[in-house]
C-alpha cells in the first residue's frame, strides 16, 4: 500500500507523506511537526535580490534551451505573494519556455529556500517590443544596395 501511494503521488516529490491510524492513533503525532514546516515554507517571505541570485545560480548550472536559435533570456526574479509561494521571473522570450524547465527552476528554487510541503508557483513575464509597430527606415546605403538587388532578381 505505501509503494503505490508513493508511485500514484510522485508528482508530489515535495510532500512527505505520513501514515496514520484513525482506529490506533499511531502516527498522527509526527504530523503535526510536518503541517508546522509547511506552514512556514508557505508563509516564507524572500527578498527580489536573493531570489534573482538563486536565478542566476539556477541558470549557471543550467541554461535555458535556445527556441530557434534564439536564446532565452531570465533576467530577475520577485516574490509575488504567499501561501503558495510564488516567484515572478522577468526576461526575453518567457512564453516559450518549455514545462521541463519550468519544473527545474521549481525544483531548484524549492531547494535552494529550503521549502517543505508546499508547492512552488512559477510566473514568467517579458517586456514589450517597443519597436514592433514601427517599421524600419532604411539608410540610403540600405536603399541603393536593395535596388541593385532587386535590380539582380528581375534580371534573372
Amino acid at each position: 500500500v505505501k509503494r503505490e501511494i508513493r508511485r500514484r503521488l510522485q508528482f508530489v516529490e515535495y510532500a512527505k507523506v505520513h501514515f496514520i491510524s484513525a482506529l490506533h492513533g499511531t502516527g498522527v503525532g509526527e504530523l503535526y511537526g510536518s503541517i508546522d514546516k509547511a506552514y512556514v515554507s508557505a508563509n516564507m517571505k524572500v527578498s527580489a535580490s536573493l531570489l534573482t541570485r538563486y536565478l542566476e545560480d539556477a541558470v549557471a548550472a543550467h541554461q535555458p534551451p535556445s527556441i530557434h536559435g534564439r536564446r532565452i533570456k531570465l533576467r530577475y526574479a520577485h516574490f509575488g505573494g504567499t501561501n503558495p509561494p510564488s516567484i515572478i521571473i522577468h526576461g526575453n522570450k518567457t512564453d516559450r519556455v518549455p514545462d521541463s524547465y519550468r519544473r527545474y527552476l521549481e525544483n531548484s528554487f524549492r531547494k535552494a529556500l529550503k521549502l517543505v510541503g508546499t508547492p512552488v508557483r512559477i510566473t514568467f513575464k517579458s517586456g514589450d517590443n517597443p519597436y514592433e509597430t514601427r517599421k524600419g527606415k532604411l539608410t540610403p546605403r540600405q536603399e541603393f544596395t536593395k535596388k541593385r538587388l532587386d535590380k539582380r532578381k528581375g534580371s534573372h
